[in-house]
């Protein structure tokens, strides 16, 4: 850290998160920038979210070529530690990024990257994302890199073609792993990284695309202190401008307020009497969030019954099995699962199967009860997403 201090004097920082921490999406927001686009995120993520939207900092990249514009989601808390521990040590960073979205695509393969338990994946055209677990067999089917034993389809998934960057000390590790699993793919090849994995995330930093974490109240402070003498009198025309605007608008203003107040009790009424069971807060945030979801929701109300329906059927077979968080976005259910094992989870993924809807796993994490999973539940028609 001190040598990363003394350098940063004289260059500039840039910062890798852990992504485990950090939910990396590629949302179909609406046309516009600045905070208009800022204020559209958490609507749009919300059903993912297992935290409150007011506790996390969004970030907005670029609109890619496939519709969606990359969103990085992260826990005010947590950014803030990060910040404040590299401040510590002297490291004032220009950016900070999500480590896996330094990942280099490859337009042909499946790049992978093993760090201890954790393997990070990408694929042509997709946005990277990580598993944690081991042993390095469970990582892949989770990941869906290589087929899961217990998946009975009838049509077998075909091998992948993939590219793995590990370091000389996982690579010792896991060797034994990965040469049982080399029928699994079309193709594996190795790739050491013998400086570990900074220097290869490194090189993707000139063109990178990945979203900077560093934005609205945590972006970078500038100092203008050179530069406020060169702009002195015209910042202080302009605030001589915008006062006389002010006082010409005051009785406008006034006028709206009142406009306002009153719209706000007629929200609040129409409100109490469409949802009466729900407390009222915030009635014209909480009637905006409501006929948003409504809207995205896209399929009806029967999807999401018939999905339920299929849910509680397959927990019936599958012992020990509970739900700890449910939401339900574009015919899609998402659900976070507490299980026994991962081969509860799969049991539990066939069972839906064989009720004519889609169960995707989408991670799973060991803890101390058995595994924690997050599953997709969704029509063959529906899109999926993560």
């Amino acid at each position: 850290m001190t040598l990363a201090a003394a350098v940063s004097r004289t260059g500039k920082v840039v910062a890798l998160a852990p992504a485990t921490q950090i939910l990396l999406a590629e949302p179909e927001l609406p046309p516009g920038s600045g905070v208009k686009l800022a204020r559209a995120v958490p609507f749009a993520l919300e059903e993912q979210l297992t935290e409150d939207v007011d506790q996390m900092s969004f970030a907005v990249g670029r609109r890619s070529a496939r519709g969606g514009t990359a969103v990085a989601a992260v826990s005010r808390t947590v950014l803030a530690d990060w910040i404040s521990a590299l401040t510590a040590a002297g490291l004032e960073p220009v950016a900070m990024y999500p480590d896996i979205s330094l990942m280099p695509e490859n337009p042909g393969q499946t790049v992978l990257w093993l760090e201890q338990e954790r393997l990070a994946v990408r694929r042509p055209g997709a946005l990277p994302f990580a598993v944690e677990l081991s042993p390095v067999r469970e990582a892949l089917v989770v990941a869906g890199v290589i087929p899961d034993p217990l998946d009975t389809a009838a049509e077998p998934k075909p091998p992948e073609s993939a590219l793995l960057y590990i370091t000389r000390e996982d690579w010792e590790r896991s060797k034994n792993d990965f040469e049982e699993l080399t029928e699994k793919f079309e193709s594996l090849k190795i790739q050491l990284l013998p400086d570990g994995p900074l220097p290869w995330l490194a090189r993707s930093l000139p063109a990178t695309d990945a979203v900077n974490l560093l934005q609205g109240e945590f972006a970078r402070a500038t100092d203008f202190g050179a530069r406020w003498q060169r702009w002195r009198n015209a910042a202080l025309l302009a605030v001589a401008l915008l006062t006389v605007h002010v006082a010409a608008e005051a009785l406008q203003i006034q006028h709206a307020k009142h406009v306002g107040a009153a719209l706000d009790a007629q929200i609040a009424t129409v409100f109490s009497a469409a949802m009466p069971a729900e407390t009222l807060q915030d009635p014209r945030r909480q009637m905006e969030s409501r006929l948003d979801r409504i809207r995205k929701s896209g399929g009806g109300p029967e999807h999401f019954l018939r999905a339920l329906k299929i849910l509680s059927g397959a927990l019936a077979s599958v012992p020990k099995t509970e739900i700890d968080a449910l939401s339900y976005h574009e015919d899609s259910l998402d659900m976070k699962v507490m299980a026994p094992s991962l081969a509860t989870v799969s049991q539990l993924s066939q069972l839906i199967a064989k009720q004519g809807m889609m169960a995707d796993i989408q991670s799973s994490t060991p803890v101390a009860s058995g595994i924690e999973a997050h599953i997709q539940l969704r029509a063959p028609s529906a899109k999926a997403h993560r």
